[in-house]
């Protein structure tokens, strides 16, 4: 399993949009976790997604972020 977790929407656009960032600030190997998948998790992210995770200590970033936010806090999380 990887350290990051995007948590997704099918057919989201803003979902889209957070994927090409993640690939601008060059995020290391992350899974997708459709929330749309589990009532647990459309409860807890159904309205905030995208939102990335890291695992490790179960920090999260919500939408909206841009790749220097997005490196700032995976800097600030040692990935």
């Amino acid at each position: 399993m990887a350290d990051f977790v995007l948590y997704q929407r099918d057919y989201c656009h803003l979902c889209d949009r957070a994927l090409a960032v993640l690939a601008e600030a060059r995020v290391p190997d992350f899974d997708s976790v459709w929330v749309d998948d589990s009532k647990e998790l459309e409860g807890r992210y159904g309205t905030r997604v995208p939102v990335l995770c890291d695992v490790r200590n179960g920090r999260e970033l919500d939408w909206p972020f841009d790749a220097a936010t997005v490196t700032h806090w995976l800097t600030a999380a040692g990935a």
